[in-house]
């Protein structure tokens, strides 16, 4: 509160005044936020969810301001996006992935030799932790389009702006027909084989089991004991969101630049990162089966 305004409050005071509150003023009431307006207000809203503030005043005929306090501050109404899901999922779909969610839970329970998850712990950061053999064993793999030129997304080219800083422009910039396909294996340890595949060529029967064989020498070689993976998960979050956004704004010339920035990338990452992406499938698993199959947030 500013010096004048203190001022002006100890003088109202010494002249009598007791009240913190608005004292009552000539002119015409405020009418129109009642029940009857905030009720056709709801109305309107349940039959078409998208319908504007200005849309919803000019049927109405009353101001905008008074449409946007019943809608946010009577009605609690906010405007957010729909979430994007991979595909729609049937109710066998769902089936599916809670009793797939479930085995690998009872596994869980069994290495533990608990009677339920509850006595699973949480470590550091709320990701759940087990101390059995399955994080152990289990290898995940995925694959992804990664293009020559990938244009930095708008969020990330975000940068701090002063009240007279001029104003920023980003082109529009469009990715690259140019791409290879990442293929990466990996553990709770670090990347296990890294597959690049150019563009051009397919994967067939012999490409498919080319990279089988690899994979088993690849565990043989890095990962003694260690002879096959129990179950396969996507890595979109803990690795090719990261990957992707390391790779916004860069243009390659050449596909080898591209592969070698990829595998220049895979070799410099933090083990806690593989850590923290295995240990999170135990939650994921465990939200599954509590949402009936449907598909879980971060």
């Amino acid at each position: 509160m500013s010096r004048s305004r203190v001022y002006q409050w100890c003088t109202w005071f010494g002249e009598g005044r007791t009240s913190l509150g608005d004292e009552p003023k000539s002119g015409r009431p405020k009418t129109s936020t009642n029940e009857e307006n905030t009720t056709r207000v709801d109305e309107l809203i349940r039959c078409d969810r998208r319908m504007k503030i200005r849309e919803i005043a000019l049927k109405l005929k009353i101001p905008k301001s008074t449409v946007h306090e019943i809608v946010h501050d009577t009605l609690g109404y906010r405007k957010v996006s729909a979430r994007w899901v991979p595909k729609m999922l049937t109710e066998d779909h769902k089936l599916q992935r809670v009793e797939i969610s479930q085995r690998l839970l009872q596994r869980c329970q069994q290495d533990n030799g608990d009677e339920d998850t509850t006595h699973i712990g949480v470590g550091p950061g709320g990701d759940f932790q087990a101390n059995n053999n399955l994080f152990d064993i289990l290898i995940t793999g995925d694959e992804t389009w990664v293009h020559l030129n990938t244009p930095e997304t708008k969020r990330d080219s975000m940068t701090w702006k002063h009240p007279s800083s001029p104003v920023t422009k980003k082109f529009k910039v469009q990715r690259s027909a140019a791409k290879v396909m990442a293929t990466v294996f990996w553990d709770a340890k670090g990347v296990i084989l890294l597959d690049i595949l150019p563009q051009g060529q397919r994967i067939n029967a012999a490409r498919y089991c080319s990279t089988l064989d690899r994979l088993k020498e690849a565990i043989r070689r890095k990962r003694p004991g260690l002879l096959r993976s129990p179950d396969l998960a996507p890595s979109d979050f803990p690795l090719f969101g990261p990957l992707k956004r390391h790779l916004g704004g860069m243009a390659f010339e050449t596909e080898d630049d591209l592969i070698s920035e990829l595998r220049n990338w895979f070799d410099n990452l933090d083990v806690d990162i593989f850590r923290v992406g295995i240990n999170s499938l135990l939650s994921r698993w465990q939200k599954c089966t509590d949402l009936h199959g449907d598909y879980v947030e971060k």
